[in-house]
């Protein structure tokens, strides 16, 4: 089962500093193993992290005709993990393929889409994209097509989580990075909230990476924001 807790990207670029990392908490943790670390470590990291009864998000974003996201997706679904995504931008047909092929050897791991990075201002929406909505009405696009190919929810900033609670309910997955302290940088982030923020507009897991990992006192900075979450 899926931990409410804060999830830690692990955006380092090799195994020791993943140990070194965690070998500071003496509690399970929900950590994120994104592309910069599996395309470097491998599935081997996946058993090492879960030995130590941490979960995991195995965030790869998967975007690719139908056929080769679903057998992507058998493949990870033989892994040790927890949460996996896709880019909802793939489509309904995508995503579909994506489910029955994770659901093939796994019926646990949930699955969620990409709706907009946190990185995508509503002006890269309309001037690269040339999506010509407004941020809100592209999140629900995605998040409602991702409802209807059967995922658990999507990847969304906390200020679009509010709106997806009430078209999809309490239930439908709000995973959310962008998440920063009053004190911190934004670094490339643009839809940002403090993780007290994201759990008031609806959000149901938050995602923080730089601002525990870049820490010089991560345990302590991963306290604040656990309290902060789960107050």
């Amino acid at each position: 089962m899926m931990k409410n807790l804060p999830i830690i990207a692990l955006d380092f670029d090799s195994a020791s500093a993943v140990h070194d990392f965690l070998d500071q908490f003496d509690e399970p943790l929900f950590v994120k193993i994104g592309m910069e670390l599996f395309y470097q470590t491998g599935p081997q990291l996946i058993d090492e992290i879960k030995a130590k009864g941490h979960n995991i998000f195995l965030d790869l974003k998967l975007h690719d005709i139908p056929n080769t996201v679903g057998k992507a997706m058998e493949g990870l679904s033989k892994l040790n993990v927890d949460l996996v995504n896709v880019h909802a931008a793939g489509g309904i047909m995508m995503m579909k393929q994506a489910v029955q092929g994770l659901r093939k050897y796994n019926q646990d791991i949930k699955i969620i889409a990409v709706t907009q990075l946190t990185s995508t201002s509503e002006a890269m929406l309309h001037d690269e994209q040339k999506i010509n909505t407004t941020m809100d009405e592209a999140v629900l696009n995605y998040a409602s097509l991702a409802h209807t190919a059967g995922l658990d929810g999507v990847v969304c900033s906390p200020l679009e989580t509010t709106m997806l609670t009430e078209q999809f309910g309490p239930t439908f997955l709000k995973v959310t990075p962008g998440i920063r302290l009053n004190s911190a940088t934004t670094d490339d982030q643009q839809r940002i909230t403090t993780p007290q923020q994201a759990k008031e507009l609806g959000s149901t897991h938050i995602v923080v990476g730089r601002p525990i990992t870049q820490s010089d006192s991560p345990v302590e900075q991963y306290n604040i924001i656990k309290e902060s979450w789960l107050q």
